[in-house]
């Protein structure tokens, strides 16, 4: 279907995109106050350029909570981006110095070691 489309051929590693996937989500934990910053950025973007689309404040007040949240929700989604593009070339870079099987296996290690990190982190905060 997709040839059908494209007049070229594009061939989806699998691999590669579980690795991308890998790097991404560990950086997203590792880095979570960046993330923080960077969705909190996306937010008050998405809110400002959406002010822009109403004429009446009346009704940009009427339905501002639910654009808000709305906003939030996207905002959410839209920061794993950078991570996505960062998760991209340090995928590279393993698979290039150590191999492609290892770029996979070294971003699970990367995930589980973030993960625990981040659980630390946010327990040291509530502390």
């Amino acid at each position: 279907m997709l040839t059908e489309i494209l007049p070229f051929r594009l061939t989806l590693d699998t691999t590669t995109i579980a690795g991308i996937s890998l790097w991404s989500l560990a950086l997203y934990l590792g880095f979570s106050p960046v993330s923080e910053w960077v969705m909190y950025q996306l937010n008050r973007w998405f809110n400002f350029a959406e002010r822009s689309l109403y004429t009446s404040e009346a009704e940009f007040e009427r339905t501002r909570k639910a654009r808000e949240s709305q906003n939030a929700f996207y905002a959410s989604l839209f920061s794993i981006i950078p991570f996505m593009i960062v998760g991209i070339f340090v995928n590279w870079g393993v698979e290039v110095s150590l191999g492609p099987s290892w770029a996979v296996s070294m971003g699970i290690l990367a995930c589980m070691g973030c993960g625990v990190y981040e659980l630390g982190r946010r327990n040291d905060q509530s502390s």
